[in-house]
């Protein structure tokens, strides 16, 4: 399988201008979906002169920025000017706030707002049955699920994900995002159960070459690579006293 194959849209994560621009040349790349402490680690200090530049260039494929209040009265108002600098724009708005109140109203506002979002940082099914119905009378959503999280804890994300899609299947509208994956192999993970979209940061889209790659070269170049770099390094072993008996 190779990446036209793939049934889910791969979404670039990040807020590093030149990394997302790399992106955007590639066609297998769909959407983009960034956040307050990708753009801090990215050196934005300006957050709406950044999202407008990367919009001014970025302008034919959803991407997602996030309000970043605490407060509900202020992440509605936020919701809304974000909202209002392009078509293509998805406001991400987590589930609850740091205090652990629900967004849910906030979500339903927006929702019947006309206002596209994504709501992030669900870890439970129950926070999916949540949503759904404060997404389900407004227009096109992402419901993010942090399955690369939930696997950190020991869980498996799978059947979770398979769960939130079932729940998710009478809503057209609504599309399931497998968010923080750790590894390549999730990519394909979220295509077999028919996830809908996944974020992927750089890292791992640079991996993309390696699928299908024969092992046995593979496993060659690895021990090339382990080679090299002791080679490079100036590693050495005084061995000469040894007696060995291998012929």
């Amino acid at each position: 399988m190779n990446s036209l194959e793939l049934k889910t849209k791969i979404f670039a994560d990040g807020a590093d201008l030149a990394g997302m621009l790399e992106m955007y040349r590639n066609p297998f790349i769909k959407g983009f979906t960034t956040n307050p402490s990708l753009m801090r680690r990215a050196g934005i200090t300006d957050y709406e002169t950044f999202a407008k530049h990367v919009l001014s260039i970025i302008h034919d494929r959803p991407i997602s920025f996030e309000v970043f209040s605490d407060d509900f009265k202020e992440m509605y108002r936020q919701a809304l000017k974000i909202a209002s600098w392009g078509n293509n724009v998805y406001v991400k708005i987590p589930i609850t706030n740091t205090k652990g109140e629900s967004a849910l109203d906030v979500i339903r506002s927006l929702s019947l707002a006309g206002v596209k979002q994504n709501v992030t940082a669900l870890m439970t099914l129950a926070q999916v049955q949540a949503v759904i119905p404060a997404l389900s009378q407004g227009p096109s959503a992402y419901v993010s699920v942090f399955a690369g999280r939930i696997a950190d804890t020991g869980r498996d994300p799978l059947p979770f994900m398979q769960n939130a899609i079932k729940l998710m299947h009478p809503y057209p509208q609504l599309e399931l995002i497998w968010a923080s994956p750790r590894e390549l192999f999730n990519i394909f993970q979220a295509h077999n159960m028919g996830c809908h979209i996944i974020t992927v940061t750089n890292d791992i889209i640079k991996k993309m070459h390696l699928i299908g790659k024969d092992l046995q070269q593979f496993s060659l170049e690895t021990v090339q690579l382990f080679y090299d770099d002791a080679v490079k390094a100036g590693f050495t072993l005084k061995t000469e006293d040894l007696v060995t008996t291998l012929e």
